[in-house]
């Protein structure tokens, strides 16, 4: 990746301050993007994979089809949920969201 980016770096003087200073340029702006899009995604992600290891009995959950209702029975990695007079078993990776969890 080095080499490619030299290949993009300004010439001037032979090897002076303005490579050194294209690649703290470089450098900068990765460390913008990842602490403006990469951290705090991985930081959401860490939070919902934890809100998914709490869900228990009695808890209204939405899933990611949109289907809401209340988690009747808990087994491994599957739940069922009770929406209106029907029951449906998900995966519980595929629960978009636990409502009223703060």
């Amino acid at each position: 990746m080095l080499l490619a980016l030299s290949l993009f770096a300004p010439t001037g003087q032979p090897g002076g301050r303005t490579t050194l200073l294209f690649f703290g340029q470089m450098a900068a702006i990765i460390a913008i993007f990842y602490y403006f899009f990469i951290r705090p995604n991985a930081q959401k992600e860490k939070r919902h994979r934890e809100r998914l290891s709490r869900i228990k009995k009695g808890d209204r959950v939405v899933t990611v089809g949109g289907i809401i209702g209340e988690v009747v029975h808990i087994k491994d990695d599957e739940l069922t949920v009770k929406s209106g007079e029907s029951r449906v078993v998900v995966q519980r990776g595929r629960v978009a969201e636990v409502v009223g969890d703060e």
